[in-house]
């Protein structure tokens, strides 16, 4: 499972491809088909949609004035009103998915006191400049935790960047949720990483 903070940019999709089903978000069919793709953004579903990329892959989104309007699309319902990268999680812990790997679910910003945005699509098309100001990440580690309260069967094993990155004290102490770093991930699933 794909979110879009920078701490996955060293991992090549294609070789995570071979190990199970993807889940991305948002602007990663820019960069590679996934086997779910949602987006909950408007702006970002016009975007998808526009392309092309839901006649030949699966996409997901939320039920809106606009999304009702548009054919090959995956409808959500019930409508969770999350962020996508928690949508996203909630799709694949409803596929029956007994491990989820997360890469990508960063929460804090980037630069100096974690104020910049932190994302990999930053500065592009429908996304924020890569000096504005973080989006506040609160929402996406409540949901977080929400969906992996929700699906206590699941185990949830979220890489994080080093020892140091940021882990939520909502998830710290849920017992199916692991945090392993990037280091570890690699040499668990014999990935070798992108340069950085």
């Amino acid at each position: 499972m794909l979110g879009n903070g920078t701490s996955r940019k060293q991992i090549p999709i294609q070789k995570l491809k071979e190990l199970g089903t993807v889940y991305g978000c948002n602007a990663i069919y820019r960069e590679c088909a996934v086997d779910h793709l949602i987006a909950v953004d408007t702006k970002m579903i016009r975007e998808i949609y526009d392309s092309g990329y839901h006649l030949e892959n699966k996409v997901y989104t939320n039920p809106n004035k606009y999304t009702k309007t548009l054919k090959d699309i995956n409808i959500l319902n019930p409508n969770k009103g999350w962020s996508s990268g928690p949508t996203a999680m909630f799709v694949a812990s409803k596929n029956n998915h007994r491990v989820i790997v997360i890469l990508g679910f960063d929460y804090t910003g980037l630069g100096d006191k974690n104020q910049n945005v932190n994302n990999i699509y930053a500065g592009t098309l429908n996304y924020k400049g890569i000096n504005e100001k973080a989006t506040y990440y609160g929402n996406w580690q409540r949901q977080t935790m929400m969906c992996a309260n929700l699906h206590p069967k699941v185990k949830y094993i979220r890489v994080t960047e080093n020892k140091k990155s940021y882990i939520p004290d909502l998830l710290k102490d849920l017992p199916n949720v692991k945090h392993i770093t990037l280091p570890e991930f690699v040499q668990k699933f014999g990935i070798k990483p992108l340069p950085n």
